[in-house]
């Protein structure tokens, strides 16, 4: 038998006809012409090589074919609008794990919340926070699917993302209380120290630099650490400084900040997913948390 041949309408209207083993009411059940009805009957006849109804006295009665037809008929029925409209399976019953991939900023910021959040309405929703290589390879990781969920800068592109912005961060310059550069703080005292940068992948230079080589000034860089995690500690017992996004300073009443000497960009947050996860239940429910927690 050739599937590409069979029209699936045509086992709806024989789901009614043997419901009702009448040709006009089943017309009327499912929004048909009764001569419609009847042409949908005898393509049946002739799908199934049966008479499927055959008259009886004063009625129409099911043939032993169609009485074994009924129940996995309606099977099948119930299969083929699960698999294209499945129905929606209650969070708290749901049992999935997701891949989300972030920096240490931000989820410094959300993964104890947004379990914690988890616990009360999805607790059957597993997480793996997969390791920072950069936001290009986060945006690669969603088009191939090898990562669900990701919380970056995503510019616009042609690659089938969905992106929603949820704020705009801007840096600020961190430093231990009590700094000897705090008393005054500027320019001068600003580069008078060395610096903090953080960097996945070891960078020496950041585009701060390359503004202050436009006034012909320069920095210390006088460590590199892969994530925002250890500069907390090293700013604490040291005299060295660091720029760092203003929520990383959050609750840290042992450090204490001020704004850059020289104007510096800040940057978008965006949370992004493929177009392909829009009905991911447990997907936009994870979402829809990190877009609250960080807004």
């Amino acid at each position: 038998m050739n599937l590409r041949s069979l029209d699936l309408n045509l086992l709806v209207i024989l789901d009614a006809l043997l419901d009702e083993a009448h040709v006009s009411r089943a017309a009327d059940r499912i929004g048909l012409s009764q001569p419609a009805a009847s042409a949908a009957l005898q393509r049946c006849r002739h799908l199934f090589r049966d008479e499927l109804l055959e008259r009886g006295r004063g009625t129409m009665r099911l043939t032993p074919k169609a009485e074994a037809l009924r129940a996995p008929l309606k099977s099948l029925l119930v299969e083929v609008t699960d698999l294209i409209d499945p129905p929606e399976i209650p969070l708290c019953d749901i049992r999935q794990t997701l891949r989300i991939t972030m920096a240490d900023y931000p989820a410094l910021l959300v993964i104890a919340p947004l379990q914690g959040r988890l616990q009360q309405s999805a607790p059957g929703i597993d997480l793996v926070i997969q390791p920072w290589h950069g936001a290009e390879a986060a945006r690669m990781a969603l088009v191939d699917g090898t990562s669900d969920l990701a919380v970056s800068v995503f510019p616009p592109a042609e690659d089938d993302l969905h992106r929603e912005k949820l704020a705009t961060e801007h840096y600020v310059v961190a430093m231990r209380v009590g700094h000897p550069a705090s008393d005054g703080f500027g320019l001068g005292m600003w580069l008078r120290y060395p610096h903090i940068i953080v960097s996945g992948r070891g960078d020496t230079r950041t585009p701060l630099d390359a503004e202050l080589a436009s006034r012909g000034l320069t920095r210390r860089v006088g460590l590199v650490v892969p994530n925002f995690q250890m500069v907390r500690t090293i700013l604490q017992s040291s005299d060295m400084i660091a720029m760092l996004p203003s929520r990383v300073l959050q609750d840290t009443g042992d450090l204490i900040s001020f704004p850059p000497p020289i104007p510096v960009s800040g940057f978008p947050i965006h949370l992004a997913w493929h177009q392909r996860r829009s009905k991911d239940v447990a997907l936009q429910h994870i979402a829809n948390i990190l877009g609250e927690l960080l807004h």
